[in-house]
């Protein structure tokens, strides 16, 4: 099923709706995963700097197009239960309705602003986790999906989704390896466990904080040495 094109799942969209269904629901209440869903071809992606080191290339996941479908409509009733609950901090920015970089950095400049303006000092500490969704530990994971109310059949699905990979380079394929960590790069619901994830990473910071997804700004007035130390 990986390598099903998406226009002919759409084209055919119609006949295999009911039986993908029943897949789907068979996969929940028997608390198994169809091996094609829990394999994910590895694609190197170049970003930045030097194409010699490792470093510099996003692992990009491709996985079961039918699959993508069934995590969308998962993705659609956890969003719905994060947001009617208002479980998200307001502090993160990414992959959120209504939310973008552009907002994030408004908040930003507006605070600033203010405070510059009422003649105020404004210290901020920029954060970059390396590797972040590839450092997300399952079981971790599993606690902090409990911790959102998101538990049972539907929980232990979703940690078990991806957990096999292989390299693709050039049409040349590695063998399967298991994956102990990590929520994957291209998939419909690794943006979605990654904000669950860091959700509570300002929980116990007493100065500002704004994400987007990993990428956190920490900011604080810093007027007199005490200030700087509280912000550190």
């Amino acid at each position: 099923m990986i390598n099903l094109s998406p226009r002919l799942l759409k084209a055919i969209a119609v006949e295999i709706a009911y039986p993908v269904a029943m897949i789907f629901r068979k996969s929940l209440d028997s608390g198994s995963v169809p091996r094609d869903w829990r394999t994910a071809n590895v694609s190197p992606l170049f970003k930045k700097r030097s194409r010699h080191q490792v470093s510099n290339y996003r692992p990009v996941n491709l996985t079961s197009q039918i699959c993508k479908v069934v995590e969308s409509v998962l993705r659609d009733a956890l969003v719905q239960h994060l947001d009617k609950n208002e479980l998200i901090s307001e502090s993160q920015r990414g992959f959120r309705k209504g939310y973008s970089c552009a907002s994030n950095l408004l908040v930003f400049l507006e605070t600033v602003t203010a405070e510059l303006n009422a003649k105020h000092n404004m210290d901020t500490i920029y954060l970059d986790l390396a590797k972040a969704f590839d450092k997300v530990p399952h079981q971790r994971l599993m606690l902090k999906l409990k911790a959102h109310g998101i538990d049972g059949l539907v929980g232990n699905w979703i940690v078990m989704v991806v957990r096999q990979m292989g390299e693709c380079l050039d049409g040349t394929f590695s063998s399967w390896r298991r994956v102990w960590s990590g929520v994957p790069h291209g998939s419909v619901l690794g943006p979605v466990l990654f904000l669950i994830f860091i959700n509570d990473l300002d929980n116990t910071i007493s100065s500002n904080v704004l994400k987007f997804a990993d990428d956190t700004k920490v900011y604080k007035v810093v007027d007199i040495q005490f200030d700087g130390a509280q912000l550190q």
